[in-house]
């Protein structure tokens, strides 16, 4: 059974849970399932891509095992941190699990904070082809020379693109060459939003900007008294420096150059605060261009948002 096949069918939909990191999305989800369970079963799809990664759980607010077992999700735990996810790849196993859940007839919700992900997964999003030898000789380019000097040479060729692309991002300037070299061209502008199938709903929870900068800062606080630091010691023994997504996450390259003594353990856990606050308003920005999403007060408007989701399943 397709996308497509599902968007047809009237008693199955699919709903997409939005918003910046800490806003309480995984929780939501989770009351839906109990909640929602005398109508329809739920299962839990990650459209986060750090989620991916096992062994990356406290500095990802990984769900609990227990939660897990409550609740089925999906794309969580599927990769080791030494391979590169990516979002095109992400797109095809996320598609592919949504189709899976809304044929046993369970509702899917798609929980996560990317943007991105969330789009590729939603709507009529393509990827430029990929070519590894060419990207190979443009990574090799990025050690050589550095991403300052690549940036330049994008700007010459696409500069629409490196203008959307901060000079210091060598692994997206890598992709810009490379699609630049394999099509000719490169649009670094994301399509208007049109949905890829029929059934959509889209929910957010947003937070009041002082709010939400506590409450990361105390997730980021809790991250580290219960071991970020020592997950990701363990991680580096596994390779985590190899995996260039991976080793990119908030948090992660913090520890990371804690670790390789470039600086203090302090200054490792206010950089990651202040990462994951610019992150989360990014994150905001980002979903408010989207006028599908229908939004709740992440603090009082929880019940709200269950309401509006059971209303939508009648």
């Amino acid at each position: 059974m397709d996308l497509k096949t599902i968007g047809t069918m009237s008693a199955v939909k699919l709903l997409a849970i939005n918003g910046p990191t800490a806003s309480g999305k995984s929780d939501l989800a989770l009351r839906l399932a109990r909640e929602l369970a005398d109508r329809r079963p739920v299962e839990i799809v990650n459209a986060d891509s750090m989620l991916v990664y096992r062994g990356m759980d406290i500095g990802t607010a990984k769900p609990s095992r227990a939660q897990r077992a409550a609740v089925p999700h999906h794309l969580v735990d599927i990769m080791d941190v030494t391979e590169e996810a990516s979002v095109a790849l992400f797109q095809r196993l996320a598609r592919q699990a949504v189709a899976e859940v809304g044929g046993r007839g369970a509702l899917p919700v798609l929980v996560g904070g990317s943007a991105l992900y969330m789009r590729a997964v939603l709507d009529a999003f393509e990827f430029p082809a990929t070519d590894p030898a060419v990207r190979a000789r443009w990574e090799e380019a990025l050690r050589e020379r550095g991403p300052q000097a690549l940036h330049s040479e994008l700007a010459r060729l696409a500069p629409e693109a490196a203008a959307a692309i901060e000079p210091g991002n060598g692994r997206r300037i890598v992709r810009a060459l490379e699609v630049v070299e394999l099509t000719g061209s490169f649009t670094a502008v994301i399509p208007e939003p049109e949905y890829a199938l029929e059934g959509v709903e889209q929910i957010g929870l947003t937070l009041e900007r002082g709010v939400l900068d506590a409450r990361i800062e105390q997730r980021v606080r809790e991250m580290w008294r219960a071991g970020f630091v020592d997950e990701v010691a363990g991680l580096l023994e596994r390779g985590l420096r190899r995996g260039r997504t991976a080793s990119r996450a908030l948090g992660y390259r913090q520890i990371i150059r804690f670790l390789d003594g470039e600086i203090g353990e302090d200054e490792a856990f206010e950089a990651t605060v202040v990462g994951t606050r610019r992150f989360a308003r990014k994150q905001l920005a980002w979903f408010k261009r989207d006028p599908r999403i229908v939004w709740f007060d992440a603090l009082e408007g929880t019940d709200q948002a269950v309401s509006h989701v059971r209303a939508r399943l009648a």
